[in-house]
C-alpha cells in the first residue's frame, strides 16, 4: 500500500516522560506505517529546553505560526523537585503559556465521547467544548495582605499624566486586597478565536459573564464580543447555520447543565480553568480530553489536555508494566493531520485522521482499553490492556477497516 504523501511539514513538539514514551509508540505503529510523514522536529522535552535556555520553545512557536500546524506532546513544567531532578539552570516557564503567549491563542477543550464511557449528566449526548480566555485576571494579579486600618484606592496615571481614582474600602482592620486587569486587545483575540472556531467546527457558541455586577469589568467583555459579533461574524454565522448567544454566566450554568451538547462554551480565564475540569471529569477522564490553540491568525497547535503521566514514567523506567491511555495524544495526532490535510486540500491525509480516530473508539467499545477505561466504563467483559498492546490493538482495529 502506497503512504500518503503531504506537502507541508506538521510543526512536531516532542515532550517529557511517559507521554514521551506514548509518542513515539503512536508514529511506530499508527503513523509512520500508513504516512510519508512530514515534520519540522523541535524537542520540547525539559532537558533540551534546559540546555538551549528554553529558545526551543520560542523557535517552535515561531516555526508554527510559519506552517499554520503544530502538534504537541505533553511536557514538564518545572517545581522546586524538578530542579534538582534534573539539574535546571532556573525554573523555565510553562512552555504552553510561552507558545500561547507567541501565538496570542485561545485553548478550545472538548471531551472525546465513546459508549461504555457515560457522562455523569446523563443529557450530555455531545462533547461540549470549552474556550478559555487564557490572558489576565486574577492569573496576572497583584496581592496585598492588609495589616490594618487604612484606605484602599485604585489609581490609574494616564501617558499625559492625568489621573483616575477610586476608593475600593476603607478597612477598619486587616483584610486583603487583589487587583486585577486585562485588555480590549487581548479580550478582542478570545473573541474573534471562538468566533472563527464556531465556524470552523459549525457550533454554536455561548458566552457568560457577570455584567449586572462588573458594570465595567465583566460588561467590557459582553460589549468588546457583541461589537465584533455584528461587525464581522453575524452574516457569516447565518449563513452557516449556527448561533451566537450571550447570557449571565449562572444562566448559561443552569443551561448548560440542561443541554445535550454540542456547542462552545467562551469562558473568561477563571471560568474556564474550573468549568474545564468540571466537563472533563464529568464526561468520564480527562485522558479522553482534546485541546487545540487557535489563533486570530488561523494557526493550530493541537496537544492533549493532560499532563506528562510521571508516576507511570517511573514505573516504566523501573521495567513495570504501565497502561497508559493514549487516546487523547493520538487525537492530538489526527487533528493536526485533519488540519494539514484541510488546508493543503490533501483529502486523503483528512480521511486517514478520522479513520484513525474510528479505530480508536472501535477498539474500546470492543472491549479492549487501559485501565483508567476500565475502572469507568459501563460494558461488561473488558480486557485490560498494557500501554504498547492498547496501540497495537488499535492498529489491528485500523487495518481492519
Amino acid at each position: 500500500m502506497d503512504k500518503i504523501k503531504m506537502i507541508t511539514p506538521l510543526v512536531e513538539m516532542d515532550g517529557d516522560e511517559m507521554t514521551r514514551i506514548l509518542w513515539q509508540m503512536i508514529k511506530d505503529e499508527l503513523l509512520l506505517p500508513f504516512i510519508d510523514l512530514k515534520t519540522e522536529y523541535y524537542d520540547l522535552g525539559l532537558e533540551h529546553r534546559n540546555e538551549t535556555d528554553d529558545q526551543v520553545t520560542v523557535d517552535s512557536a515561531e516555526a508554527t505560526k510559519k506552517y499554520g500546524v503544530a502538534v504537541k506532546c505533553a511536557t514538564i513544567t518545572p517545581n522546586a523537585a524538578r530542579m534538582t531532578e534534573y539539574q535546571l539552570k532556573e525554573m523555565w516557564k510553562s512552555p504552553n503559556g510561552t507558545i500561547r503567549a507567541i501565538l496570542d491563542g485561545t485553548v478550545f477543550r472538548a471531551p472525546i465521547v465513546v459508549r461504555g464511557i457515560e457522562p455523569c449528566v446523563k443529557n450530555w449526548e455531545k462533547p461540549i467544548t470549552i474556550a478559555r480566555h487564557a490572558y489576565g485576571d486574577i492569573y496576572k494579579n497583584v496581592e496585598i495582605k492588609v495589616p490594618g486600618a487604612g484606605k484602599a484606592e485604585l489609581v490609574f496615571t494616564a501617558e499625559d499624566g492625568t489621573v483616575s481614582k477610586e476608593t475600593v474600602h476603607e478597612f477598619r482592620g486587616a483584610g486583603i486586597l487583589q487587583g486585577v486587569h486585562n485588555t480590549d486587545d487581548s479580550i478582542g483575540s478570545f473573541a474573534r478565536a471562538c468566533f472563527n472556531y464556531a465556524l470552523d467546527t459549525k457550533q454554536d457558541l455561548w458566552f457568560g459573564a457577570k455584567d449586572t455586577i462588573s458594570k465595567k469589568y465583566d460588561h467590557d467583555f459582553k460589549d468588546i464580543f457583541q461589537e465584533i459579533y455584528d461587525k464581522e461574524y453575524k452574516e457569516k454565522f447565518e449563513e452557516a447555520g449556527i448561533e451566537y448567544f450571550y447570557s449571565l454566566i449562572d444562566d448559561i450554568v443552569a443551561r448548560v447543565m440542561k443541554a445535550k451538547g454540542g456547542f462552545i462554551w467562551a469562558c473568561k480565564n477563571y471560568d474556564g480553568d474550573v468549568m474545564s475540569d468540571m466537563v472533563s471529569s464529568a464526561f468520564g477522564s480527562l485522558a479522553m480530553m482534546t485541546s487545540v490553540l487557535v489563533s486570530p491568525t488561523g494557526v493550530y497547535e493541537y496537544e492533549a489536555a493532560h499532563g506528562t503521566v510521571q508516576r507511570h514514567y517511573y514505573k516504566h523506567l523501573k521495567g513495570e508494566e504501565t497502561s497508559t491511555n493514549s487516546v487523547a495524544t493520538i487525537f492530538a495526532w489526527t487533528g493536526a493531520l485533519r488540519k494539514r490535510g484541510e488546508l493543503d486540500g490533501i483529502n486523503e491525509l483528512a480521511e486517514f485522521a478520522d479513520k484513525l480516530e474510528k479505530a480508536t473508539l472501535a477498539t474500546i467499545e470492543a472491549g479492549k482499553m487501559t485501565k483508567d477505561l476500565a475502572l469507568i466504563t459501563s460494558l461488561e467483559d473488558v480486557t485490560v490492556l498494557n500501554s504498547g498492546d492498547f496501540i497495537k490493538e488499535i492498529r489491528r482495529t485500523l487495518e481492519s477497516m
